[in-house]
């Protein structure tokens, strides 16, 4: 009867060994490792305990795996010595039964959903035991992943040290998109997802896609007289006017609203005496296809806020200011000064009226409107790529879910447009026709 007392309380030790085991493998897998790693800055030694484990994944891993098979195996041996002693040969189908409801109930379920639930917290209460564990079985996991790798290898298959350790873009994306989608909040956390997602992209995204075009900006013939300039300047809204000289492909200075400020000032007011050409800062031209990343670390070294941007030929394409690329992370930022242009009216019956010149990004940023724009970067560039051709007011076209009607054209340029987009569930045939 001792002996039966004894081997119940081994197999209960067990038990509680495999639930310990099985605990740690879900916790240590689950944390967040950005969490850890803030925790860890912050001088929690059990986060860093925990960055430690997940820096070495393959050997905790492996140390745990071989824990929880020693003690189930063992504990199941146990029970079936036991229970054969007990009902003879019938012991081994009760031991079988038993052991595979305890370990799957107490041994597996039980500890990993209380894991999964309390991943952070779980993982840092068993980072010293699981650190203890994978000092004690290095030399043996050490020999198992040798083998391991070696069998791989046969396949062909070769894993990279350290791989999976890191926290991919991917992962970062996923996190952002699954960000506030539970809380109270929604338009609160639709602005910070879309935040987030832009500063995930500033390196994706070249300057082409968010500058101010050509045709919307205000310019100078720099041979003008000076009454005319300084009229002009002041009534704009622009601190920064680019000036040209011959034709409006030749920019040869920005002349900055202060700079003529203080000009005007030193001549007492008389502007026939200002020379605007001598007070303009040199233009600093850049390529379309500089990301808004680069461009945002050149603006800081350079300490502007103004550039021209360029094509493969030298020719204007348009400017792209600080402001531009702030506004790409946060949002519009109006100020005083600010011409506002709404460019989307939504309709009663679920369209919207669309200015040509509205950006695709704009559109996915405010209204989850998201439309490829690998080679357009205006809702009007979209439809003049799609159609193929240069429509008529009133032409109908539909693609990608979205129902595209041409309002207004001038001359070869789209203005204005319809926009119906997906009602949700499936598409009908009339919306997938044109």
């Amino acid at each position: 009867m001792e002996t039966l007392w004894l081997s119940g309380l081994a197999i209960l030790a067990l038990l509680v060994l495999s639930a310990f085991f099985s605990a740690s493998e879900t916790a240590l897998t689950a944390a967040s490792r950005p969490r850890m790693h803030t925790l860890a800055k912050e001088g929690n030694r059990r986060a860093r305990m925990v960055e430690g484990l997940h820096a070495e994944k393959e050997r905790f891993i492996g140390a745990i795996l071989l824990g929880n098979n020693v003690v189930n195996i063992t504990a199941s041996s146990l029970a079936t010595g036991v229970l054969v002693g007990l009902f003879g040969e019938r012991g081994v189908a009760y031991a079988a039964f038993a052991m595979t409801m305890l370990v799957l109930v107490f041994g597996e379920i039980l500890p990993k959903t209380y894991a999964i639930h309390h991943p952070d917290k779980a993982a840092m209460a068993v980072a010293p035991l699981i650190r203890r564990t994978v000092r004690l079985f290095s030399p043996v996991t050490q020999t198992v992943q040798f083998v391991v790798n070696a069998a791989l290898g046969l396949f062909g298959i070769h894993v990279p040290k350290g791989s999976g350790v890191g926290v991919s873009v991917e992962e970062l994306r996923g996190a952002i998109e699954l960000h506030g989608r539970d809380d109270d909040g929604p338009k609160e956390a639709k602005r910070e997802r879309a935040m987030l997602r832009s500063i995930l992209e500033l390196d994706d995204v070249a300057v082409s896609e968010i500058m101010i075009h050509r045709r919307s900006v205000t310019t100078l013939d720099a041979d003008l007289p000076a009454e005319r300039l300084v009229d002009a300047i002041l009534a704009s809204p622009f601190t920064r006017i680019p000036l040209w000289r011959s034709t409006a492909d030749n920019i040869i200075g920005v002349l900055h609203a202060k700079a003529l400020l203080r000009a005007l000032k030193a001549q007492e007011g008389k502007v026939d005496r200002v020379d605007i050409s001598g007070i303009a800062a040199q233009p600093w031209f850049i390529p379309e296809t500089t990301t808004l990343l680069a461009q945002l670390e050149a603006f800081r070294r350079r300490r502007e806020h103004f550039a021209i941007v360029i094509d493969e030929y030298g020719s204007l394409r348009g400017i792209v200011t600080l402001e531009d690329i702030l506004e790409e992370i946060v949002g519009n930022i109006d100020d005083e000064h600010d011409v506002v242009l709404q460019g989307v009216r939504p309709q009663p019956d679920g369209s919207y009226i669309v200015a040509g010149t509205v950006t695709l990004r704009d559109l996915a940023r405010e209204l989850d409107w998201y439309l490829p724009d690998e080679n357009a970067s205006t809702i009007a560039g979209l439809v003049l790529n799609e159609a193929r051709m240069i429509p008529h007011p009133g032409q109908v076209f539909a693609f990608h879910g979205f129902r595209f009607e041409v309002l207004r054209r001038q001359r070869n340029q789209i203005t204005t447009l319809r926009v119906t987009p997906p009602a949700p569930g499936p598409l009908t045939a009339d919306d997938a026709s044109s």
